[in-house]
């Protein structure tokens, strides 16, 4: 994968993740459409980069028809397509204890929006031979949140996804990677800047994006950023009962010492 001069749409990418993957692309050459729920934000980072700002609600099927409207009429073909956005917001007293609403929303943002959007550039994708599809997903999605049913489900329906587009259409030229973070110093978690104390594994953006860049360039479709992720992956799925006692000990941590309720709380606790 070459950036200089490619296209790509980044979503979620007024702060955190997404901003630090807009000007990691910018910086090699890509033209970008930032893409954010808020407008102020969408602005200022394509300002940043030199990009396309949008702004929307993703979990509107309407807004990603625009959203690809938009690209097109700047860039013409798309070449790459990250989604990034995300949201977490916990649940007071476990799974069954969030709304549908919020459960809807989960599923909308973290799996449709990419499916939705893929939908649209897969087409001229598959016509020229050439195209890729990044799901910034999580380590929730190949593990689980504690706090978070929804956020933890959608993960992992999102790496599922992300796995059947490259089983589907690997053959006609389109690249499919998803990456799976742990705990990132993002808004998510309650940092409003890369400065200040922090686990030693809690990362920096930048780091997410490097090694996101980095695993497309050797096309790699499991991207993990914290490469632990990946050996506690192999645990979770050796001894799936081990695994589980043992976070259910992490559990118990947790809620004794803090509002088990918060996602951005766990982080203290890897």
């Amino acid at each position: 994968m070459q950036f200089e001069g490619a296209t790509a749409i980044v979503t979620g990418a007024g702060q955190g993740i997404g901003a630090a993957l807009a000007r990691a692309l910018a910086a090699r050459g890509a033209r970008v459409l930032v893409c954010d729920l808020s407008e102020d934000l969408a602005k200022r980072m394509a300002d940043e980069v030199g990009g396309v700002p949008f702004h929307g609600d993703l979990c509107d099927p309407a807004v990603i028809e625009s959203l690809v409207g938009t690209a097109r009429a700047q860039f013409g073909s798309i070449d790459m397509l990250v989604s990034n956005a995300g949201f977490a917001l916990g649940e007071p007293d476990g799974p069954t204890s969030q709304s549908d609403v919020h459960w809807q929303t989960s599923w909308d943002l973290h799996v449709m929006a990419h499916l939705r959007a893929s939908r649209l550039l897969l087409p001229d994708m598959r016509a020229r031979g050439f195209g890729v599809l990044v799901n910034v997903a999580s380590a929730a999605g190949v593990l689980s949140q504690i706090g978070d049913a929804a956020y933890s489900a959608t993960k992992h329906a999102a790496v599922s996804l992300a796995q059947s587009l490259a089983i589907e259409h690997s053959a006609e030229g389109i690249q499919v990677s998803v990456v799976c973070p742990l705990y990132v110093a993002t808004p998510l978690l309650g940092y409003k800047g890369t400065e200040g104390d922090r686990p030693d594994r809690v990362i920096d953006p930048t780091e997410v994006a490097e090694a996101t860049l980095r695993g497309i360039e050797e096309a790699r479709f499991m991207i993990y950023p914290h490469p632990e992720a990946q050996t506690y992956f192999k645990h979770r799925a050796a001894d799936s009962d081990r695994w589980i006692a043992g976070m259910q000990r992490l559990r118990a941590r947790v809620t004794e010492q803090t509002d088990g309720s918060d996602p951005a709380s766990i982080h203290r606790f890897i």
